[in-house]
């Protein structure tokens, strides 16, 4: 196992531990509200620390981006740390048992470790970049349907951005009219997760940020997936608009995409 791996799974593991525990005391959480629709609880805050200061134990110079302590800047500023502590927060306050935490380590400006780490299930997502992505130890692969027609895809609804409804709802509605099924789960770190292992064959969402989708990146990757922006492109860590399924369904859903102005 690569060493930086193992220490990431011990980091995921004892915040899944704080999770769990604020999940059973929902009652004795702290919220607050960052922003508009945006919520963050005194559980995300402790199973942050619960992760960084597990990391810092052994990498004590590296570097850090966290969805909620923001940029810590080590020495080593070669290896960084991308953190969500709590991705599906809403779900988490609501007492629904859908949420994740989610760690990818970049070295260089390349993601060699992603994690996500669905503490309710214990379900460890994990991926080595050239190692393949797994869950629980077992080997992952992508679904290889081709065409939108069977297919189920998973999106989230723009709530923080919502002068974009009109357009995400026209895209939705194209989308609908040929596939089997849609999901809309609240945690995008899962959805990606759930595209690398099969459970979905795609996903699509406006604005996420790095914290959302840095380790299930390299899951997709790692599983024959692949994750662009909107036009097919690669600057989905910037603008935040994410697309992802394997090469040929990838396609087709650019391709539904495309022919609406974003």
């Amino acid at each position: 196992m690569h060493p930086m791996l193992n220490i990431a799974i011990r980091a995921a593991r004892n915040a899944g531990k704080v999770i769990v525990k604020g999940y059973e005391n929902l009652e004795s959480v702290e919220v607050e509200e960052k922003s508009l629709n945006d919520y963050v609880s005194s559980v995300d805050k402790e199973a942050e620390l619960a992760i960084v200061g597990t990391l810092l134990k052994s990498y004590p110079d590296h570097s850090f981006i966290c969805e909620e302590g923001g940029i810590i800047e080590g020495k080593d500023k070669d290896h960084q740390w991308i953190i969500d502590p709590l991705d599906g927060t809403t779900n988490f306050l609501h007492g629904i048992p859908h949420f994740a935490v989610s760690i990818a380590l970049k070295i260089k400006g390349r993601t060699e470790v992603g994690i996500v780490f669905d503490p309710i299930r214990n379900e460890l997502f994990s991926a080595v970049k050239g190692q393949s992505s797994q869950i629980n130890g077992y080997r992952t692969r992508t679904n290889s349907a081709n065409k939108l027609t069977g297919t189920l895809l998973a999106t989230g609804f723009p709530f923080k951005q919502k002068h974009h409804t009109k357009i995400y709802l026209e895209i939705f509605n194209e989308f609908f009219m040929d596939v089997a099924d849609m999901r809309r789960s609240g945690s995008p770190a899962l959805d990606l997760a759930y595209v690398a292992a099969g459970r979905m064959d795609g996903f699509w969402e406006f604005g996420l940020k790095p914290w959302d989708i840095a380790a299930g990146e390299l899951l997709l990757k790692e599983s024959g997936a692949m994750m662009t922006d909107f036009n097919g492109g690669n600057d989905y860590m910037k603008s935040g608009n994410v697309v992802a399924a394997n090469p040929k369904l990838l396609k087709e859903m650019l391709t539904v995409i495309r022919k609406h102005h974003i």
